[in-house]
């Protein structure tokens, strides 16, 4: 593991540790280890803010909800969403991807993808296309073509669009993204964080790194002062941001690359193993 200041000597003190959740703060299992929450818990009483910084929706948080210290936000459905999870996972602040230029990537990746299904996720839920793989049906969900659930009879009425996503049956997931960013990268913004063909696409320039520097902008924290944790691609742009930054022993290579330090994995606690020696060096300095 590379220690916290080992590549960039003259970094400041860390003031705010943005991790991201699956593959990186929880086990494979799913599970928030006890030395993990420890970590947390530390962390937010050496006065070091921990934000969660996630693919995720605001619906799918109850696994950290309640290691959420201070301030209580969360960033969701990869920088889409600010909420408050001391208050249900409420919406605080929503970067949607616009209807019509959604549809116009469903259109994009139809043609230089053929085969390829879409799930739409709003504020409100998700939808799917009946070909979408069905995992994590949420009660409710409807199932239809992406035009149908991108359609809106009144333009503005209907609930924010959070996110697309893209399955491809058959693709490589590398080779599924930089298709897609091909046929549509200038109209959004497409990332991936499974280990299947399954992108997720946002509207322009919305990531986890453009909401997170809005976040620290607003606590008057810089880059330099945060280190972030990440395994997949859709944490590349904040590992390349934040001052300090730590890919996953079990890391996609791109994001070994983009990042300036390498932590053990997910489920030997990686996360906090780095947590515990900033904690110790904050300590030190007072």
């Amino acid at each position: 593991m590379t220690s916290p200041h080992s590549a960039r000597p003259d970094t400041p003190a860390v003031r705010l540790i943005a991790t991201d959740l699956d593959g990186t703060l929880l086990r494979d299992d799913k599970s928030v280890s006890e030395r993990t929450v420890a970590a947390l818990a530390a962390a937010e009483q050496a006065g070091i803010e921990v934000f969660f910084v996630t693919g995720r929706p605001a619906r799918w948080m109850d696994v950290v909800s309640d290691h959420v210290h201070g301030h209580g936000l969360a960033i969701c459905a990869n920088g889409a969403a600010v909420v408050d999870l001391h208050a249900g996972g409420t919406f605080l602040e929503v970067r949607p991807l616009e209807r019509p230029v959604a549809l116009e990537v469903v259109h994009a990746l139809r043609a230089a993808a053929p085969g390829t299904s879409f799930a739409v996720e709003l504020t409100t839920g998700i939808h799917y296309e009946p070909e979408y793989p069905p995992f994590f049906l949420d009660p409710g969900a409807t199932v239809a073509t992406a035009e149908k659930l991108l359609f809106e009879e009144a333009p503005g009425a209907a609930a924010p669009v959070l996110k697309l996503l893209a399955q491809h049956p058959e693709l490589d997931p590398d080779a599924f993204l930089a298709t897609a960013r091909g046929a549509a990268g200038d109209l959004a913004s497409f990332t991936r964080s499974s280990p299947t063909a399954l992108i997720e696409i946002s509207g322009l320039g919305v990531s986890k790194a453009s909401t997170l520097a809005r976040c620290c902008a607003q606590r008057g924290i810089a880059p330099e002062e945060v280190a972030a944790f990440g395994d997949m691609p859709n944490d590349i742009e904040m590992l390349s941001w934040a001052g300090l930054s730590y890919a996953m022993g079990n890391a996609h290579p791109d994001v070994i690359t983009a990042a300036s330090g390498r932590t053990v994995g997910n489920n030997e606690d990686g996360v906090a193993v780095v947590i515990e020696q900033l904690v110790a060096e904050a300590v030190r300095e007072r």
